[in-house]
């Protein structure tokens, strides 16, 4: 069976979720108040009605409320504004809990019903006393919330090795495995300053090469192999993978060469077969 759904994305998200339009008007760019876990909250419609199948589905559809007229958006950027410059004084609050965690950011429902509190941490936080105490002084639900090293970089934002901004704020590589097996691929240093990123993890980027160069090591030989050449037989002493060549040093008694050639014009055995 096959539903509507619409796709939106919160303030300051990376990512769309799928709402419900409940018969509503939508169109690409109209702001919306939607239906949440957390309370109503407003979206941005980023992708008008389409039509999937419920299966697919990971959990049943949140409601289109309304349409955010100027009297919502105008609330929702005053609260926005008010959670967002509550950021220094929760983190004097947590100070004076002696609690060992770092808090990253305030973000708030467009009515300011709820507070949710950002913050990374080495070890398992007890902050029961500190929701107590924050709740009393702002008179709504906290909820406070552990992220990870990633997603704290994703909020504060920054620029990467590359000069561009982080990966991650742009909502590319938080769902992305990253590992240490990409950056052999590669051929790059594995000196962890230079495949790290801000947040101190592998570099997200690594995902998105990583497609080429697999399949471009399935048609290079190994190193220190012996392959055959137009002018003979030599040893493999690199891959080039972005241009697909590969040098090969010839050696006689008396002196050696190294010459490169595009890995078409090579001939090897790998896999017990011959290329």
């Amino acid at each position: 069976m096959q539903v509507k759904v619409v796709n939106a994305r919160f303030r300051n998200g990376v990512h769309d979720y799928s709402f419900s339009p409940n018969d509503l008007d939508l169109k690409v760019g109209d702001y919306v108040i939607v239906e949440t876990e957390k309370g109503r909250d407003v979206v941005k419609i980023t992708r008008s009605v389409t039509y999937v199948e419920e299966e697919s589905l990971a959990e049943p559809l949140k409601n289109v409320i309304k349409v955010a007229d100027e009297s919502d958006l105008r609330l929702a950027q005053e609260n926005y504004k008010r959670a967002d410059g509550l950021l220094d004084e929760v983190k004097q609050i947590v100070m004076g809990e002696n609690l060992e965690m770092k808090v990253i950011s305030v973000e708030c429902n467009y009515d300011f019903s709820r507070l949710t509190i950002n913050f990374t941490a080495d070890n398992r936080v007890d902050f029961r006393d500190l929701v107590k105490k924050l709740a009393e002084k702002y008179k709504v639900r906290i909820e406070l919330r552990q992220i990870g090293p990633r997603d704290a970089t994703r909020i504060l934002g920054g620029l990467g090795v590359c000069g561009k901004e982080c990966c991650c704020k742009q909502g590319f590589g938080l769902n992305d495995h990253v590992s240490i097996k990409m950056a052999k691929n590669q051929n790059l240093s594995l000196n962890p300053t230079n495949i790290s990123g801000l947040c101190g993890k592998l570099l997200c980027c690594l995902v998105y090469e990583n497609p080429y160069y697999e399949e471009v090591l399935k048609i290079m030989p190994k190193l220190n192999s012996k392959v055959s050449t137009p002018d003979g037989e030599g040893v493999v002493m690199y891959n080039d993978l972005l241009k697909q060549t590969v040098s090969v040093k010839f050696s006689t008694e008396n002196d050696s060469e190294i010459k490169d050639y595009p890995v078409a014009d090579i001939k090897f055995s790998k896999d017990g077969r011959e290329k």
